[in-house]
């Protein structure tokens, strides 16, 4: 089924790329994408998209140009409807003097049926974004309010500077895991990853060479498996995970063993990566600074990706396959 994504803006590039674990994206503009979707439920596991839509067709970002597209699909609604238009960034504003209310007048007034502004049973959208207007029927809403209920500072185990739910599950979706594949986080922490994967219903794997840490993650999550080890050299079989999703150390008071400098670490780090995945899987390594020079020396680098989280740390997030 061809489906209309509604992204966040709070990344550039992340809600785009998220969708592959579950769509083959076609076309894009900024915080909008369209793509094939085999099973449109899945879609429910985005963390970085706000809607998603049944695409319906798209235009030119004009009045008239979206009036013809309404004309052509002749869309009759059965149940109560509302229409709403969102100008993203550039939109139509750059090209021509149109409005979101145009737009949202229009679809009220050229599909057929009862119109219901308040709790509709249906809702279409128009989304304007650069040169394109993308026309779609609203299937899901992603509740991003039960990420905030996942907070960090609700767990029995917190530890300062952790990553977010959202991205958490940006990250494991980026792997591309699904129900019943493992995947491991050989740096767990609090166990952030771990929980977003074991909603999924992966098989989550988490190590960590802090005893401390693993003695707390224990209290955060319910269904994964956990154990002390060295990241550069795990007791996991060649070629026995299908995903590696982690957060590396940012800073040398962390706990790690025979690593001299963090370059150091890096390289034998990806290195055991690299033998413990299966032959085409993903790992997707979240650093402090861009590794890209020295995980290409181990893996392919499909996709690079930064977040800044403050004037002092940018996340560098990399998608390499094996």
């Amino acid at each position: 089924m061809k489906l209309l994504f509604e992204l966040s803006g709070e990344n550039p590039t992340l809600p785009c790329a998220e969708i592959e674990c579950v769509a083959t994206v076609l076309d894009s503009r900024p915080q909008v994408a369209v793509a094939e979707c085999p099973v449109p439920g899945d879609a429910r596991r985005l963390a970085m998209t706000h809607v998603v839509l049944e695409y319906l067709g798209e235009c030119a970002p004009d009045v008239a140009s979206f009036r013809h597209l309404l004309a052509d699909l002749s869309i009759t609604a059965a149940r109560p409807f509302s229409g709403r238009a969102k100008l993203v960034h550039e939109g139509c504003l750059g090209k021509n003097p149109c409005s979101q209310r145009e737009f949202e007048r229009l679809i009220g007034t050229m599909i057929t049926g009862p119109v219901q502004l308040i709790n509709p049973v249906e809702e279409y959208r128009a989304i304007i974004s650069k040169d394109r207007c993308y026309f779609g029927r609203v299937l899901y809403r992603i509740d991003r309010g039960a990420y905030d209920q996942r907070n960090p500072g609700r767990r029995e185990f917190f530890h300062p500077g952790v990553m977010m739910p959202r991205m958490a599950r940006t990250l494991v979706n980026l792997s591309l895991a699904g129900s019943g594949s493992i995947l491991l986080d050989p740096f767990c922490g609090t166990g952030g990853i771990l929980i977003e994967a074991e909603m999924l219903g992966v098989h989550a794997v988490g190590s960590d060479f802090d005893p401390m840490m693993i003695q707390g993650c224990k209290e955060n999550v319910h269904q994964s498996m956990l154990f002390l080890a060295d990241t550069t050299r795990l007791p996991v079989h060649d070629r026995a995970v299908d995903a590696v999703v982690t957060d590396f150390p940012y800073g040398q008071s962390v706990c790690i063993k025979k690593a001299d400098t963090m370059e150091h670490l890096y390289h034998d780090a990806l290195r055991e990566i690299n033998r413990i995945l299966k032959t085409g899987a993903r790992a997707i390594v979240v650093t402090h600074q861009d590794i890209s020079g020295i995980a290409v020396q181990h893996m392919t680098v499909l996709q690079h990706h930064t977040q800044r989280v403050h004037k002092s740390l940018t996340r560098h997030i990399l998608v390499l396959r094996r």
